[in-house]
């Protein structure tokens, strides 16, 4: 079992974005639409892509988010030197785990592919709402001129 990581949070000078997702499937589409557009030009990016994919996934497989009306939470931090995206869920009966599902396993992989695709994630929150965050080095941050195009 891979378990979660503790990781300082993003610092405060970094350049955050937030948007709010219906609670839908198709949504996991939108959200790794946002984050691209927000970190084009990343070395990392198709790592960060995976890691916001697996993160809205399990939101709305495991928890409340994807029931009728729920919605999940997207936050991308960048600064210079690293990224930190987190998926905000409404909460739901486990905890998020990055465990080994077995080789007949149709799922269960998503935190464990996360934390080999991240430098670090880690979790908080409980049964009512959960924030799951993975962390990246060394993408440079944006100069905020340039994203007025994003």
């Amino acid at each position: 079992m891979f378990p979660a990581i503790t990781f300082a949070p993003a610092p405060p000078d970094a350049q955050r974005w937030r948007r709010p997702f219906p609670g839908e499937p198709v949504q996991a589409a939108a959200a790794r639409r946002f984050t691209a557009a927000l970190l084009a030009g990343c070395p990392r990016l198709d790592d960060v892509l995976l890691a916001v994919d697996e993160l809205v996934v399990n939101a709305l497989r495991h928890t409340k988010s994807g029931q009728d009306g729920g919605t999940f939470t997207v936050e991308i931090a960048r600064w210079d030197g690293g990224i930190a995206v987190s998926v905000a869920d409404q909460g739901g009966p486990s905890e998020p785990v990055a465990g080994d599902p077995g080789l007949d396993a149709e799922s269960g992989r998503g935190l464990r592919t996360v934390s080999a695709a991240a430098d670090g994630w880690g979790w908080f929150g409980n049964d009512r709402s959960r924030t799951v965050t993975a962390l990246f080095a060394a993408c440079p941050a944006r100069d905020p001129a340039t994203l007025e195009a994003a």
